[in-house]
């Protein structure tokens, strides 16, 4: 898309987005994990932790991942043609063992998890560097991970309902 816009002209704004979550989400497995584990505690589900759970990824809330976009579009001439880092940022880092242990809290109920070998290609640490989107567009996320922990508490049992 960049190069579109740098041979076309196209105006095109590239977001290279990091673990997003929120409402109406339908997690799986390999996409949308910390949906997938919240539904999953719901439902009684076996949880499958590839290699030792301690991997970390940075997670955004979807109404963050909103402002970022509102943020772009009201800013085209900066924005037009360059690739912004669209996660929760190192202030928004959480284990695959911590939202585990969190959602059990939580639930009061113990998760069935098993784990498997690690998978080719996954990360141990994956967070996004998102200063140039700091400092071009003026974005940040506002929620960090405790939003997560509200979102688990209230958005749990009402994405579970929809299966």
């Amino acid at each position: 898309m960049i190069d579109y816009h740098r041979i076309y002209g196209l105006r095109s704004i590239v977001f290279r987005q990091s673990c997003i979550y929120g409402y109406r989400q339908f997690g799986a497995e390999d996409q949308g994990w910390v949906a997938w584990f919240m539904i999953a505690s719901q439902l009684g589900r076996p949880i499958t932790i590839y290699g030792d759970g301690k991997q970390v990824r940075d997670i955004l809330f979807i109404d963050d991942l909103l402002d970022a976009y509102d943020a772009a579009f009201a800013q085209p001439d900066k924005a037009a043609g360059r690739a912004f880092n669209i996660g929760g940022g190192v202030s928004n880092v959480v284990s695959l063992l911590e939202l585990l242990a969190f959602i059990e809290r939580r639930s009061g109920s113990k998760i069935r998890a098993g784990g498997a070998d690690w998978r080719p290609g996954d990360q141990k640490v994956f967070i996004s560097d998102i200063r140039r989107a700091r400092a071009e567009l003026g974005w940040s996320p506002r929620s960090v991970v405790p939003r997560a922990w509200d979102f688990c508490t209230t958005g749990l049992k009402r994405i579970a309902s929809c299966f």
